[in-house]
């Protein structure tokens, strides 16, 4: 596959998921749903039924505090994309253009969410970015 391709497909499923949980949520699971719709027309239904689950598990795992899901379910539907765009290369530029229309409502910049749990006598360093230290 292209790594152009792949790299697309990554960004698609990670726009995706975190627009599942927005209100353009219906704007972003019709706009890939349209992809299959075209490319395997057979499986269009099934995709719908699949995203809808997913925000349903997004929405339980935003309630319930669960950073991981939202990761979890952005690599899941990067790889269908994946495939999709593997099997169906003509749809690289639907998936694009789509993307661009998607682009205003995904949130700006990256999310970083750090946890740690230190014992004893343990020290936890965390960051964002750079980080420097002068043990004495």
């Amino acid at each position: 596959m292209d790594p152009e391709m792949a790299v697309l497909a990554g960004t698609a499923g990670t726009t995706l998921v975190t627009l599942l949980t927005t209100e353009v949520w219906q704007r972003a699971r019709d706009g890939i749903a349209s992809l299959w719709r075209r490319a395997e027309p057979e499986r269009t239904a099934a995709i719908s039924a699949e995203l809808e689950v997913t925000r349903e598990d997004l929405l339980a795992a935003q309630a319930s505090g669960d950073l991981e899901s939202r990761s979890e379910l952005g690599r899941e539907w990067q790889g269908r994309i994946r495939r999709l765009l593997a099997a169906h290369p003509e749809e690289t530029e639907a998936l694009r253009t789509l993307l661009n229309d998607l682009a205003p409502y995904t949130p700006a910049g990256p999310s970083v969410t750090q946890h740690a749990t230190a014992s004893g006598h343990a020290r936890v360093y965390q960051a964002g970015r750079d980080q420097n230290f002068d043990h004495r």
